[in-house]
C-alpha cells in the first residue's frame, strides 16, 4: 500500500505531536487509510464498552488473573492519547510499553501488532489523532488480586515470549495473494490471540504458521465460546469450507456450514465486514493454506439419527429433547436451512471433545448478526429457564454425535459449572 503524501508520513515519522499539526495539515487520505488499518484490528471492538463512546475504553476483560479494562485511545489530551508522539504510540503497538514506560498485560496482543508495516503504522497513528472524536473518560484500574497486579513480571514475560519487532516480510517468492492473508491474520488481525492455544504462562504456542502448526488450531473458551481450528483440517477445522465459504462466514456472520457466536460476532460486526473483497479472498487464500495439525478423518454424514427422528423412534431423551425444541428450525436430518439457521451436521463446533459452545448457546441463545449486506437478524431463544442441566446434557450430548459429527458427550456437571459461570 503506498501513502498518497509521503510528507504527512514523514511528519508522523519525526514523531511530531499531534497537537504541532493544524487539522488542515492532516492527510486525509492517510487518516482514511488508518481507519481500514483500524477495522483490519479490530480495535473498536475491544476499545468500546457496552453503550460507551467509541474507542474511549472501559471495556471490562475477564482473564485468568482478573478483570482488565481497555483503555481510552480516543485523542483526549488528559485521559487519552491525544499528547501522544508517534513513537510513544509505535513503541505501545509493537513492544506492549506503554507511555509511563509500563509492560502491558498480553490481552493488547502486541505480539502480533509488532508485525504491522510501517505505512500501516502511521496511517493507524494518524487516525487515531485525527479521524477519531476525542473522550473525556478516565481509564479504569485492573481487577487483578496483589500478587498478580504487581506489574514487573510482565516484562520478563515480555522478555521470554513477545517476539523481536520485525514488520511482516513475505517468503521469497511468496503467492501475493496469500502473502497478503498471512500479513492480515497475523498481524493486524491478530487472529491468533483467541484461535491458538496457550501455555502455561498464557503466551500464545505459536505467532505464525512459521513458527509451527500450533498456529491457529484452536484455542481456550472465551466467556463460554471454544474458538476453532482456522486450519486447513478436519475434526473441528476448516478443511469441508471452501474459500468462498469463509468469504461469506467474515463478511455476514453466516453460511451453509455454521454462523458466527459470541465475541465472534462482534469481529465481524465492527471489523471484517469492512475489508475489501480483495483482502476477504486473501485471508481465505492464506486460511486454506495452512496444512493439518492434526490426522481427523474427513466428515461424512450419517442418516442413522435422521432416520429415527424421521420415523418418530428417538433413541434417547437428548433426541426426543432435540425434535421438540431444535428440529423445527434445524430440522431432523441436522442440515439446517441453508445461512438462515445453521446447519449441525459437520458444524466445526461440534467435532471436538469441548462442548462448551454448545452448551452456551442452549443455555444463553443467540444470534447471527446483522452486517450491511445481511441485515438479517436470526436469534436462537435461551433454555436456561426452560431445560434442566440434565436435559440440556442430553440435548447437547446428542447433537455432538449425530449425523457424522465426531464430538463427544458431556455431563450435567458441565453444563452446570457454566450455567453458575454464566451468573456470577
Amino acid at each position: 500500500m503506498t501513502v498518497t503524501r509521503p510528507w504527512a508520513a514523514l511528519l508522523l515519522f519525526l514523531a511530531i505531536p499531534a497537537t504541532a499539526l493544524a487539522d488542515g495539515d492532516s492527510d486525509r487520505a492517510l487518516v482514511a487509510k488508518g481507519e481500514y488499518v483500524a477495522r483490519t484490528g479490530d480495535c473498536l471492538t475491544c476499545h468500546t464498552a457496552k453503550d460507551g463512546k467509541p474507542y474511549a475504553g472501559g471495556l471490562p476483560m475477564q482473564t485468568p488473573i482478573g478483570i482488565i479494562y481497555s483503555k481510552n485511545i480516543t485523542p483526549d489530551k488528559e485521559t487519552g492519547i491525544g499528547d501522544w508522539t508517534y513513537d510513544t504510540f509505535a513503541r505501545l503497538m509493537r513492544t506492549g510499553i506503554d507511555d509511563e514506560g509500563h509492560s502491558s498485560y498480553p490481552a493488547m496482543p502486541y505480539p502480533s501488532f509488532s508485525r504491522i508495516g510501517d505505512d500501516d503504522l502511521a496511517a493507524l497513528y494518524a487516525y487515531f489523532q485525527h479521524g477519531v472524536d476525542p473522550v473525556r473518560q478516565a481509564n479504569r484500574k485492573s481487577e487483578i488480586p496483589w500478587p498478580l497486579s504487581v506489574r514487573w513480571p510482565l516484562g520478563v514475560w515480555r522478555w521470554a515470549f513477545a517476539p523481536a519487532v520485525q514488520p511482516f516480510q513475505p517468503p521469497p517468492q511468496a503467492d501475493a495473494r496469500i502473502a497478503r492473508g498471512a500479513y492480515l491474520v497475523e498481524g493486524p488481525g491478530h487472529c491468533g490471540a483467541c484461535h491458538t492455544p496457550r501455555g502455561l504462562a498464557l503466551q500464545e504456542e505459536a505467532l505464525s504458521d512459521a513458527e509451527g502448526s500450533d498456529y491457529l488450531s484452536g484455542g481456550s473458551a472465551i466467556d463460554g465460546w471454544v474458538p476453532v481450528s482456522l486450519r486447513d483440517e478436519y475434526g473441528g477445522g476448516l478443511a469441508g469450507w471452501s474459500a468462498s465459504d469463509i468469504v461469506a462466514l467474515l463478511k455476514t456472520g453466516r453460511n451453509t456450514h455454521g454462523a458466527t457466536l459470541g465475541g465472534m460476532n462482534d469481529v465481524v460486526v465492527h471489523s471484517t465486514q469492512y475489508f475489501t473483497d480483495e483482502d476477504l479472498v486473501s485471508v481465505a487464500a492464506y486460511l486454506k493454506s495452512l496444512a493439518p495439525n492434526k490426522d481427523s478423518p474427513p466428515f461424512r454424514y450419517d442418516d442413522t439419527a435422521a432416520k429415527a427422528l424421521f420415523n418418530g423412534t428417538p433413541p434417547t431423551k437428548g433426541a426426543q429433547i432435540y425434535v421438540d425444541r431444535c428440529g423445527g428450525c434445524h430440522r431432523t436430518d441436522g442440515k439446517g436451512a441453508g445461512s438462515v439457521f445453521p446447519s449441525l451436521a459437520g458444524n466445526p463446533i461440534l467435532q471436538t471433545a469441548d462442548a462448551t459452545s454448545a452448551i452456551n448457546i442452549v443455555l444463553a441463545g443467540g444470534a447471527v448478526p446483522a452486517t450491511a449486506t445481511s441485515p438479517s437478524v436470526f436469534t436462537m431463544a435461551p433454555y436456561a429457564d426452560v431445560l434442566t442441566d440434565q436435559e440440556i446434557a442430553d440435548v447437547v450430548s446428542f447433537i455432538q454425535t449425530s449425523w457424522g459429527n465426531t464430538g463427544t458427550a458431556t455431563t450435567r456437571e458441565k453444563v452446570t459449572s457454566l450455567r453458575n459461570t454464566k451468573a456470577r
